[in-house]
């Protein structure tokens, strides 16, 4: 008789024929799951009355927990002990009509052997379709099985027909014919241009600030250094308590110059009184504190770029990062000097700001930054979420949202920019954003993403287009009015194209003057990412 303690195997749950099981992941923010729970709700009404309609059964893995007033998965250790209870081999659903985080159900969706499927509400009220495409992508990278759907209330042909071929079959693919391998390129200057860049990163390497990886459970938004380091990149691992502690030191005085230069430009603040519901001045006090400090800390570690974490570990000690992100990715911004006062730091250029930490968007960012910037173009880059769309006279129009942190040249400068409270549900202890309806004009849309251990980038041209202010007004309300946002339509590539491909919740995007320079400097893009080794893809029409 061994005296050891070994662990007793329960048996696992057996799947019973027809028999679909459902999960749905949330967020980490109590408020975030409690205000969303009844679209959720809805939204697997709407799903299960469709499963139902061909056939089959729908087994919710896991209660409504009435005491915290929502039915989600809220942690990581939720996720793995309501896995237990789903048969290894049933067909799964995880349903999400919300932002959610990806690791609450990544340990469990990495075991399951059965078909997976994510399907998301076509709707902007909450981000349930960036939620989708944050959980596909950190599938991808994790190499998991998985298919993917989208629809308003799963009534529609189109999507009860996708449904049943998934419940028959296991597998869902969609039309991707609009991405194609990067072809020999021409020889032409722009090409020169980017295998030039490509070769000084390499030689010369970049540093990119890390303030916290992971934010949000954005498992598809972390790049190994195996990966990043033969593209001549590595990581500063650095600590958000080191930028509170440095905020700590920047003066009053210091934090005022930044507000008044702002003021001057014409950058409109909605501020009031109540700390709880309103942009105050005590909240954009420490967001410009944040600023002088990230620009300090920048210099000290000699970054080419910057993420701040923020959500989580900051949104309980300070208030929102997005302002600060959004001022750094412009080339006109409030100069900060050195500590000392002896230097101006990062003079007359951004210091590209990646958003939430996506380490993919880092590297595009560098790499657009780097382009633009020998081509004489303005570098100022952003990432948007890929949040919901619909057709508007005769042509689909997406809406990109972020959360303010787009640089106010995308709006047509501070003076057509502006910054409200965010969402207390997200952020409890408020800050300003920067905000406003990108202007018109020709855009590069991009996005570094890991598949099958490898990084690879889709590459893709749109437009920037202006909508009447009612409708413009329409869109925000129907997403989050707070946050700026594009109007844009992507060229040769449709609503389902772009969802059954992108894989990640975010894309970046940057300006061009017209449409010939903006194929230029693509070309450019394109050809300094395979010479980096990126696997390249283009997507819809691009004129190389």
């Amino acid at each position: 008789m061994s005296s050891y303690a070994f662990p007793e195997l329960t048996d696992q749950p057996v799947a019973e024929p027809g028999v679909v099981w459902t999960v749905a992941s949330g967020d980490l923010r109590p408020s975030a799951n409690v205000t969303c729970w009844p679209v959720q709700r809805q939204f697997e009404a709407d799903l299960e009355r469709a499963v139902t309609a061909l056939g089959h059964r729908v087994q919710r893995a896991h209660p409504v927990d009435d005491t915290a007033g929502h039915g989600f998965i809220a942690s990581q250790r939720q996720g793995i002990e309501v896995f237990k209870s789903i048969p290894p081999d049933a067909p799964l659903i995880v349903a999400e009509a919300v932002w959610q985080y990806s690791h609450h159900v990544l340990a469990g969706l990495r075991t399951h052997r059965g078909p997976i499927l994510v399907v998301a509400n076509w709707s902007g009220e909450f981000p349930g379709l960036v939620g989708l495409l944050g959980l596909t992508a950190s599938l991808t990278k994790a190499g998991v099985v998985h298919s993917i759907l989208w629809s308003e209330k799963f009534t529609d042909d189109w999507a009860v027909s996708r449904l049943r071929t998934w419940l028959e079959t296991g597998k869902l693919e969609h039309d991707q014919s609009h991405v194609r391998d990067l072809p020999e390129l021409p020889a032409t200057e722009e090409v020169r241009l980017g295998r030039a860049l490509a070769a000084q990163l390499v030689r010369d390497k970049a540093i990119i600030g890390v303030f916290d990886e992971g934010c949000m459970g954005m498992y598809n938004a972390i790049i190994d250094d195996e990966l990043l380091n033969p593209l001549g990149v590595y990581k500063e691992r650095l600590s958000q308590s080191a930028l509170v502690a440095e905020m700590a030191t920047v003066t009053d005085a210091e934090a005022q110059a930044v507000r008044d230069w702002l003021d001057a430009a014409g950058f409109t603040f909605h501020t009031g009184t109540d700390e709880a519901t309103e942009l105050t001045d005590a909240q954009l006090h420490s967001q410009f504190t944040m600023y002088v400090a990230a620009l300090r800390i920048a210099d000290d570690f000699g970054l080419d770029a910057v993420g701040i974490q923020y959500q989580q570990g900051l949104k309980d000690v300070v208030p929102a990062s997005d302002l600060v992100e959004g001022l750094l990715n412009n080339v006109s911004r409030p100069p900060v000097t050195s500590r000392d006062g002896a230097r101006e730091l990062y003079a007359d250029a951004p210091l590209p700001h990646f958003n939430e930490v996506d380490e993919g968007v880092a590297v595009d960012s560098l790499v657009t930054n780097r382009i633009w910037t020998a081509m004489g173009l303005d570098p100022a880059t952003t990432l948007h979420d890929i949040r919901w769309g619909e057709e508007y006279d005769g042509r689909f129009v997406w809406v990109m949202e972020i959360s303010g942190s787009v640089p106010a040249s995308h709006n047509g400068g501070y003076d057509k920019s502006w910054s409200m409270r965010q969402p207390p549900m997200y952020f409890p202890l408020g800050g300003g954003t920067l905000s406003g309806v990108s202007k018109p004009g020709e855009i590069v849309w991009s996005r570094v993403f890991i598949a099958d251990g490898v990084l690879h980038v889709d590459l893709g041209r749109g437009s920037a287009v202006e909508l009447p202010a009612e409708e413009t007004r329409r869109r925000l309300d129907a997403t989050t009015p707070q946050w700026p946002i594009m109007h844009a339509v992507l060229h040769g590539v449709d609503r389902d194209q772009l969802m059954a491909r992108h894989k990640a919740n975010h894309l970046n995007v940057v300006y061009a003057p017209d449409a010939a320079t903006a194929d230029r400097a693509l070309a450019a893009k394109a050809a300094m990412f395979a010479e980096l080794g990126l696997a390249v893809h283009l997507c819809g029409e691009v004129n190389l």
